[in-house]
């Protein structure tokens, strides 16, 4: 099958229910004069799936979210002549999935015993079993390895017959002790009934306390404390994502049944999220793993054009290492993580100097890019290592900061700054006219063009949402949803009718092709991009110093 071409026009990013509280309010919105011609693709967040956990990167299915979403509103984009970006989730999948549902219910004799990876069959023969249950890796196997949180990435599962099973978890877990109901204690520990409603009652408290089952008090019932942990350790659920065992036929059996849905939707480009951490070797690193990840990605990529789909790999790493040159050699689109902290430290700087030797790398080498300025997740820092100097990577991150942003830190064998989460109009200081250059600069820059609605509504910190998330909700500061509502009202405003002018004009201007002849001058706190073909040419001439740019 041929693959179908998204082009190089702008694209749309939002969960389902960023504005409304559902996909079929977006497309409401995308039928108003005002949105025609702005947009030629919409990648939609993968909330849109049967998921849990992570605001949708937890998979229990690819079936659309009938709570979110309908197939008539798939269908009514494609009519609106919008194309579709959506996620494929290679590594893992949620514990409520089929698959692992199927695990908790039969344990040996499932058919996906092995449809996951079994800690201690990985690693066997590479470390000591400790009391636990669990293989403990010598250094030299592991010491290549990267861990997302502390400790070995871990869930130990209950079979039905009692036996506990460690699994590969490396992102989250949650263990649930489900609080019992009085009559299931005296029908399965023989309790009386007033002593069963007692202990109910005392641990509805602790239970929900998250108290440890081993540091359970019970009161006078405590002599019972042994056999009422037992018993919760056997009912207890699950939450999490489990990795995924990719030397399974059947996992490749899963992933080309993934790959055949996304087509059956209409989808053109498939964005593979987490998937170097899918292959895994003692001894290797589990990120970015080599061959084994460009293997995967061949073999991905060969199911993918039978559906005649293409693939954007998601990867966050250092400029200095050089992946995105690796996958762009290899034919791949890749993320322009670089952008969004260049732009901050050309305002900062008031010189667009470091903006004009990446635009130049992506020219000369023919890479194609999605590039953003914000998204679902943070403004890249990690991204940045090797292209930017440190001092000046850690201004951004102060200047950020100052304007009410959070730093996310990787944690593990290494800790090193990963992200900012702040809104993109926030971190630039709530400045509409910076927030308008910015665009402008990022539709002129090479590739297509990624717009998280946020930013086109002026978005600004949301610390009440950061708050109702507790602890790690630091992503929810650019994660508002809007009604139809404030959107339409937001629609009045100057600084988002006329992004929403910047983005007709790179949609309907016959300049911006994917052959045409692109340069960069920087001259002090001057820059200009201008784009050349048959048609004719278009350049934008922005000044960092006086914050002002033109386009002719």
């Amino acid at each position: 099958m041929e693959n179908r071409k998204m082009g190089i026009g702008t694209l749309l990013n939002a969960y389902p229910d960023s504005i409304g509280g559902h996909l079929s309010d977006i497309v409401s919105l995308l039928k108003k004069e005002e949105f025609k011609d702005v947009f030629r693709s919409f990648y939609i967040l993968p909330s849109v799936f049967n998921t849990d956990l992570d605001r949708g990167f937890s998979l229990i299915s690819y079936d659309i979210s009938e709570s979110l979403a309908d197939k008539q509103d798939i269908e009514d984009l494609h009519d609106l002549n919008i194309d579709l970006l959506m996620d494929f989730i290679l590594n893992h999948i949620s514990v409520l999935s089929p698959q692992f549902q199927d695990i908790l219910r039969y344990g040996e004799d499932s058919k996906y015993r092995d449809f996951f990876i079994d800690w201690n069959r990985f690693w066997k023969g590479c470390g000591e079993m400790n009391e636990e249950g669990y293989i403990v890796p010598e250094q030299k196997y592991i010491g290549n390895m990267f861990f997302r949180k502390p400790g070995l990435p871990i869930l130990m599962v209950r079979f039905p017959d009692g036996k506990e099973v460690p699994y590969w978890n490396t992102f989250y877990q949650e263990v649930i002790y489900n609080q019992p109901d009085p009559l299931a204690l005296v029908r399965e520990l023989g309790l009386q009934y007033e002593t069963a409603k007692e202990i109910c009652g005392l641990l509805s408290v602790q239970l929900k306390e998250k108290k440890d089952l081993r540091e359970l008090d019970l009161g006078r019932w405590n002599g019972y404390k042994d056999k009422v942990a037992a018993y919760l350790n056997a009912h207890r659920s699950y939450l999490g994502q489990m990795d995924l065992n990719i030397k399974s036929p059947l996992v490749w059996d899963y992933y080309r049944e993934t790959l055949k849905k996304l087509s059956d939707y209409g989808v053109a480009i498939v964005r593979l999220d987490a998937f170097a951490y899918a292959p895994k070797e003692p001894g290797e690193r589990n990120f970015l793993n080599d061959p084994g990840t460009w293997d995967l990605l061949e073999k991905i990529n060969g199911i993918a054009k039978e559906y005649g789909l293409t693939l954007l790999p998601e990867i966050h790493a250092s400029y200095g290492e050089k992946t995105y040159r690796l996958l762009a050699d290899k034919g791949y689109m890749v993320y322009d993580f670089f952008l969004p902290g260049l732009l901050i430290d050309a305002f900062i700087r008031k010189n667009g100097m470091y903006l004009k030797k990446w635009a130049d790398e992506v020219i000369e080498n023919k890479i194609l890019t999605v590039n953003m300025l914000g998204c679902h997740d943070g403004i890249p820092l990690l991204d940045l290592k090797g292209l930017l100097p440190e001092e000046d990577i850690q201004k951004m991150i102060d200047t950020v900061v100052d304007r009410g942003g959070y730093v996310k830190d990787l944690h593990g064998a290494k800790n090193v700054y990963y992200q900012v989460n702040a809104t993109y109009y926030s971190a630039l200081g709530e400045s509409d006219r910076r927030m308008l250059m910015a665009r402008a600069i990022q539709l002129f820059m090479p590739g297509k063009p990624q717009i998280w609605y946020l930013d086109l509504f002026a978005g600004r910190n949301d610390y009440e949402a950061m708050r109702r998330a507790g602890v790690g909700g630091h992503k929810e500061i650019n994660r508002s949803n809007l009604s139809l509502q404030q959107a339409e009202e937001l629609l009045k405003s100057d600084v988002v009718s006329k992004q929403l002018e910047l983005l007709r004009y790179r949609n309907t201007c016959p300049v911006f092709t994917e052959d045409a002849d692109i340069s960069v001058g920087c001259n002090g706190t001057k820059m200009e991009i201008e784009w050349k073909n048959a048609s004719g040419r278009a350049k934008l001439s922005v000044d960092f110093e006086a914050e002002t740019y033109t386009i002719e």
